[in-house]
């Protein structure tokens, strides 16, 4: 089989040998497309690949991405981030893996690595991915009898771990293209609404979530599946919190506390709602809450360190010392 590395670029003159030299001897073609780089990224890209191209940024990766794609000549494309690394021992499973791919499989998933630091958006270390997908796909009928024609693709997990090394975080842009997105189009995927309350959650300053309540608001009475309007609940509520709106915030709990999944995200929120308050017993229990009784949907920190801290400062104030010393014992073992 011979794989087709694409890749879409800016200002990545730091990083990019790092991603490539690894990998390079792997790819039949590399193709390179730079979205407008001010840097020395496309003279790095050449030392590795003439298939260097311009693409006029228009705020949507999927555009980019496409392009690089439909450039490709290869059985397979492999698409690759400039902020990844693949080591030597992942290396040879990649060349195994090409030595023996079979050509029935759609679609290779790798395994995403070192995402709960260097400033990622993630909730989970290492998580399965699509990376390697087939360029042309076959369709083909199945069974003897009744005989359809398959339409899910075919995907092979594999062992390969892809290791992310950010320089740096991308909410600020992220933040950015979400509301360019919401004014132009009126609203956004329930894919990319999640991603947005994510990062909020992980990421956000308490002006990204003001700047982000009316979108959420406005969703709150719209969603149906349950995991929406919790996801909507805990934006809202966080920032009925900031703005100090005791009704607002009893309209969003009330849709948290209806699911038999409240977020912890949402029973946080009242425990900083009843510290802010210094009604810190209160505030203790929703704190045990968040940590003990319920299950995060979009920031894990709210189950442990964030309510454990929370724990911790409020027993402080009550005069409680042991209980503060075990919850800021709890608070640094899960930072």
């Amino acid at each position: 089989m011979t794989f087709s590395l694409c890749m879409i670029v800016k200002n990545e003159e730091d990083i990019l040998r790092r991603c490539l030299d690894p990998i390079k001897d792997l790819m039949d073609e590399i193709i390179i497309v730079d979205t407008g780089s001010t840097d020395g990224t496309k003279e790095i890209a050449r030392e590795y690949t003439d298939k260097v191209y311009d693409f006029e940024w228009e705020d949507d990766f999927a555009a980019a991405r496409n392009y690089a794609f439909s450039l490709a000549t290869g059985d397979y494309i492999y698409s690759a981030d400039a902020d990844e690394v693949v080591d030597p021992k992942n290396v040879k499973k990649f060349r195994m893996l090409k030595e023996a791919l079979l050509p029935e499989i759609d679609i290779v998933q790798m395994l995403y690595t070192n995402q709960l630091s260097g400033n990622t958006t993630y909730n989970f270390d290492k998580e399965l991915r699509p990376k390697l997908f087939k360029r042309l796909r076959t369709f083909v009928w199945e069974d003897p009898l009744h005989e359809t024609v398959r339409t899910s693709p075919v995907i092979y997990d594999s062992d390969i771990e892809i290791k992310h090394c950010p320089s740096s975080t991308h909410s600020g842009r992220d933040f950015s293209m979400f509301r360019d997105i919401i004014k132009k189009d009126g609203n956004i995927s329930n894919h990319l609404a999640k991603m947005y309350a994510r990062e909020l959650f992980i990421v956000g300053s308490d002006d990204d979530f003001l700047e982000a309540l009316g979108f959420f608001r406005s969703r709150m009475d719209k969603d149906e599946e349950e995991d929406m309007v919790l996801m909507d609940a805990c934006v809202v509520i966080k920032c009925a919190r900031l703005m100090d709106d005791p009704s607002l915030m009893l309209l969003a709990v009330s849709r948290a506390m209806a699911s038999d999944h409240t977020p912890s995200e949402a029973v946080f929120e009242l425990g900083e709602y009843y510290r802010s308050k210094r009604n810190y017993g209160e505030a203790c229990m929703w704190y045990y809450n968040a940590a003990f009784e319920t299950q995060p949907l979009l920031n894990i920190k709210y189950r442990d360190s964030y309510p454990f801290l929370g724990l911790h400062i409020s027993y402080v104030i009550m005069g409680d010392l042991e209980n503060a010393a075990k919850f800021a014992a709890l608070a640094k073992e899960r930072s």
